[in-house]
């Protein structure tokens, strides 16, 4: 994936390349009008891709949904999410309350719609962590080499030694339950992923001839990674971003569903299937619903991420 990325960048590029090495060196800059029709063209052609791919279509419209639902959830949810009904404790669906009550009287659905608001939180917040520190150790690693690279990769090495779910709960538990050390917790766990991917994309990008065209021309490390090295390997990035966030959303309800993640009352997906657990054999729908959510939010961002991976690779013909 990641070579296939930087071949389907390399003519534009190459282009910017030239058009910077002549600006800096005081020359005539030349139209970007072509790079930009290309990108343009481009970004047309993954749009088509990911149209054409059902599985991808489908994941997308489940992320537009939890994004609407994150939004509007208090117009779409019909009770505030910890409001209590001591007359109609554990009630099955119906129309008053289509995924029912639970053991408090509270509306099952109001608090799903709202737990998606903590999904669509914590996946956006604790990936975009994951990328600030993967990301930026991956660029430093690649670019420079030698025993900057070493150190870094022997880092990233011996925190991949350590099981993902021990040091979760190491974390978490060493920092208390609640909404701060589940973020810390998770962020802490997968920006291993994020820093091995982008050094291997930064060492073949390396290895183009319009890299050494702007150490030529004097640009800077910081401008040379920034302008040419990084938008090479973003839709390796946001591939792997997009595939992160499910696995973000999975960590977080279970570190909730454990104890050490979001604290009850609050409507977090995780959280409210833990609190109906214990009621599975006379109240299944409390624990169903929130499992669902979470089922079907994973599967769809699984979906879109494998759509655009598909889309962003040149070998894929449709």
């Amino acid at each position: 994936m990641t070579t296939d990325t930087h071949d389907d960048t390399t003519d534009d590029a190459r282009t910017d390349g030239g058009t910077a090495t002549a600006d800096d060196a005081g020359s005539e800059t030349p139209s970007m009008s072509g790079p930009a029709t290309g990108r343009v063209a481009r970004a047309k052609v993954v749009f088509w891709r990911v149209m054409q791919n059902r599985f991808a279509m489908f994941g997308l419209v489940v992320v537009l949904l939890l994004l609407f639902t994150a939004i509007f959830a208090d117009f779409i949810a019909p009770y505030a999410p910890a409001e209590q009904n001591y007359s109609a404790l554990k009630q099955p669906p119906s129309l008053a309350h289509p995924f029912g009550t639970d053991q408090y009287g509270r509306d099952v659905f109001s608090r799903v719609v709202y737990g998606s608001r903590y999904a669509v939180f914590l996946g956006v917040v604790i990936v975009g962590i994951e990328m600030l520190l993967g990301v930026t150790l991956g660029l430093v690693a690649g670019y420079y080499g030698g025993l900057v690279e070493s150190t870094i990769m022997r880092v990233v090495d011996i925190a991949l030694s350590m099981p993902a779910l021990v040091l979760a709960l190491a974390i978490a538990g060493m920092l208390g339950g609640g909404l701060f050390p589940l973020i810390v917790a998770v962020s802490l766990v997968g920006w291993r992923g994020f820093a091995r991917l982008v050094r291997g994309d930064v060492k073949s990008v390396m290895e183009e001839e319009y890299i050494d065209s702007a150490e030529a021309a004097g640009l800077s490390d910081f401008r040379t990674i920034t302008r040419y090295v990084l938008p090479n390997a973003a839709s390796s990035i946001i591939v792997y971003a997009t595939l992160t966030i499910p696995t973000v959303i999975l960590w977080s309800a279970g570190l909730s569903f454990l104890g050490m993640g979001v604290q009850p009352p609050k409507p977090e997906w995780g959280a409210i299937l833990a609190a109906g657990r214990g009621e599975i054999d006379s109240a299944w729908w409390i624990a169903t619903f929130p499992g669902l959510a979470i089922m079907v939010t994973v599967i769809g961002f699984n979906g879109l991420g494998d759509g655009l991976r598909d889309a962003l690779d040149p070998r894929q013909v449709r």
